[in-house]
């Protein structure tokens, strides 16, 4: 049997998960019964880089 580590402790706990802005992601993870903490994200000017950089100027 393995030596008592800290690794393996943290093994033996049930899982959290915190999902980024994938919701497909988290759906998979809570239909296997994990626990899932969803962020709403997505990226600023939404991935446009033009409008990004107005938003940089602004800021």
């Amino acid at each position: 049997m393995e030596k008592d580590t800290p690794i393996n402790e943290l093994l033996q706990k049930p899982i959290v998960a915190i999902n980024i802005g994938v919701q497909d992601f988290a759906e998979a993870l809570q239909d296997q019964g994990v626990r899932v903490v969803n962020v709403t994200w997505s990226p600023p000017a939404g991935g446009d880089a033009e409008m990004l950089a107005i938003l940089e100027k602004l800021l």
